[in-house]
């Protein structure tokens, strides 16, 4: 047995995160949003069956999708930019107060109870959805994205809730851009740049954060090294990276060839599926 799994058992594990590793990448690309909405549910799964505790169970998920978006957002960001849809006046006008929202979500993540976790990415998840489901023209908060201390303050929690979640920024960003009249694909190309900015130091954060649950959980195999260097799973990584780089630039290319509103629901409809697993473990 390896951490606490038959042989059978882990074959089965690693074929499933190989597979959602390519469905994670093709997302990446058409969403701007790392991936990490369909990793974090799997991942939960997942560690289930490794039995790794609840308490730690959540945040390892996290934390390990971040360490996958690495790779995956740098693959759709170059292709993005590529096309020329990535605004750079916002994320210059982002980076610092996303890059200190990013550190105060990862502190968080070291305190904060199991359930909040979930509570956030439901609320959100859900909130995205009915904006995108049901859009009209008139729902908006402005005709363009404001200037001076407001923006400051939506970097800040973009980078605190992306962090908490583990999705890269991109479904805020995205959420955010199309409220003040900004084309969907641009903001899906404008958050896969988020992702990276986001990912990196998320996922050094939660190592950091994560330090200490190998030592209060010395039976949890899982949690140990060489399978995890703190909320990173490293064989979780390791069999999900290779498949969502190759698939990230195909799902830029079918976001590219898809209409505005075909794009929004599609967007819509997949954060409605992803956040109804949290919320029935809520219930």
């Amino acid at each position: 047995m390896i951490a606490g799994l038959e042989a059978s058992e882990l074959l089965e594990l690693a074929l499933l995160l190989v597979a959602v590793g390519a469905l994670s990448g093709f997302l990446a690309g058409v969403f701007g949003i790392g991936g990490g909405a369909i990793l974090v549910p799997v991942f939960y799964e997942c560690f289930r069956l490794a039995g790794v505790p609840l308490e730690v169970r959540m945040p390892l998920c996290i934390g390990t999708s971040l360490a996958i978006i690495i790779p995956t957002s740098i693959r759709s960001y170059r292709a993005h930019r590529a096309r020329g849809a990535v605004d750079m006046e916002i994320l210059k006008s982002w980076w610092l107060p996303v890059l200190i929202g990013v550190i105060a979500g990862s502190i968080t993540a070291r305190y904060a109870p199991e359930r909040l976790f979930k509570i956030v990415f439901v609320v959100v998840a859900y909130s995205a959805a009915a904006r995108l489901l049901l859009a009209r023209e008139t729902w908006k908060f402005g005709d363009d994205l404001p200037r001076g201390p407001l923006m400051k303050v939506y970097g800040l929690f973009i980078g605190i809730l992306s962090t908490l979640m583990g999705v890269g920024g991109g479904l805020f960003s995205n959420l955010l851009m199309t409220f003040y009249g900004r084309p969907i694909h641009q903001a899906v190309a404008t958050s896969s740049a988020l992702a990276v900015l986001i990912s990196i130091p998320g996922a050094l954060g939660y190592v950091y954060a994560g330090w200490p649950a190998a030592a209060h959980y010395p039976d949890v195999a899982a949690l140990q090294l060489p399978f995890a260097l703190g909320y990173v799973s490293l064989i979780g990584a390791v069999l999900v990276m290779p498949t969502s780089m190759l698939t990230a630039g195909l799902g830029v290319r079918v976001a590219h060839a898809m209409s505005k509103r075909t794009l929004e629901i599609a967007f819509g409809c997949y954060l409605f599926i992803v956040g109804g697993r949290f919320m029935i473990s809520l219930l």
